[in-house]
Formats: C-alpha cells, structure tokens, sequence
C-alpha cells in the first residue's frame, strides 16, 4: 500500500515535477496550506475508477428504489407494449 505523502501547497508552484513524481510513486498526495490538508491530488487512472465506482453506485441505488416502489403493492405495474397500444388506440380514435 502506497504510504500518504503531504506537501505545501507552494510546492505546486515552485516544486512541481517533484509533486507529480510523489503522485505517480504514490497515487495520491495532500495538499496542506499552512499546515492545514486543503486538497488532494489523485492519480488520473485512480480518478477515472473512482468515477466509475460512483457511477456505479448511483445506479445500484436507483435500482434499489425501483425494486422498492415494484414491491409496494398500491403500485400497478403495466407492460410497456400495452401503455403503447393504449396510445395508438386513443390516437386513432382522435383520428390522428
């Protein structure tokens, strides 16, 4: 497991090349401004799979709640086919 690395923000300005090496030795870096953590630095590839975990997760989650309102039963559920075919009825009959 790669070990924290904690630099000053200055270091972004003056030291540079430093900070991006410590970043790809490490995969993340702190950011302190006056000894106090502001932000992180990540690495691109560990910044692209965050992303996807919480894609990922959002969508678990809205299936979840969908799985929820399936099981309540005030809830009626219609078969696509027939909301459509109910459509096309209504607009025929509309003459359209």
């Amino acid at each position: 497991m790669p070990k924290t690395i904690v630099r000053p923000s200055r270091d972004l300005r003056n030291n540079y090349a430093d900070v991006v090496k410590a970043l790809k030795q490490n995969s993340h870096v702190i950011i302190t401004n006056n000894g106090v953590g502001e932000s992180v630095l990540i690495d691109i590839k560990e910044y692209e799979e965050y992303e996807e975990y919480l894609h990922r997760r959002f969508v678990y989650n809205e299936l979840q709640k969908s799985k929820a309102i399936l099981n309540d039963p005030d809830v009626i559920v219609h078969d696509a086919s027939d909301v459509f075919l109910g459509i096309y009825k209504k607009l025929e009959d509309r003459g359209l």
